[in-house]
């Protein structure tokens, strides 16, 4: 009889989730795979054999919160309106950053300084935006959005996402200027622009 499989994907994903609340919590110091271990109650072995070690941890870490963003960016039923999908694909933008703020940080921030995404992790990150472009291409091939291209439009929104939600989890919008109520009027005025 086989032996049980004791380093499966929920022990991978525990170790993920508390190395991101280490790094944003205590920074890039406190992630030590002897206290992730610890803090997960299971082996450094067990982190070897997961990760191969703190510079892969690292790695998987950003890969991971891209690909956990770009699935819930895909799972955002479309309706064939591609103004109307654009702002339910933003709220979820929105409503994803806020939850995961850890995966956010490591995804568009620098909490390890020494660590450069290889190319594939590049080409692995940049797939989690597929759902928008895939949206703005539909509502440019059916003449709902129009613009220089649809990667211009579909940059634009992004950049209007990341900046609202950049601010907002700065913690630094003055009250009377409610971000959650603007987020989605600043989505409609914008797309107004892109309407064919």
């Amino acid at each position: 009889m086989p032996r049980p499989k004791t380093h499966d994907d929920a022990l991978r994903g525990r170790l993920l989730d508390r190395a991101g609340e280490l790094l944003s919590e205590q920074g890039p110091r406190a992630l030590s795979l002897r206290k992730l271990a610890t803090d997960v109650n299971t082996s450094t072995t067990a982190v070897y054999s997961l990760f191969g070690g703190k510079a892969q941890l690292v790695r998987e870490l950003y890969v991971d919160a891209f690909r956990r963003f770009g699935r819930q960016l895909g799972a955002v039923a479309r309706s064939g309106d591609a103004p109307a999908d654009l702002v339910q694909l933003g709220l979820a933008y929105r409503e994803q950053a806020l939850a995961n703020q850890n995966q956010y940080a490591i995804m568009f921030g620098k909490p390890v300084p020494e660590f450069e995404p290889d190319e594939q992790a590049n080409q692995e990150a940049a797939a989690a935006i597929t759902p928008l472009l895939d949206i703005v291409r539909e509502g440019t091939r059916t003449g709902a959005l129009a613009g220089p291209s649809p990667e211009a439009i579909a940059l634009a929104y992004w950049a209007l996402l990341h900046g609202l939600v950049a601010l907002e989890l700065s913690n630094v919008v003055p009250a009377q200027l409610n971000s959650k109520d603007s987020f989605e009027h600043a989505l409609r005025a914008q797309l107004a622009g892109w309407r064919a």
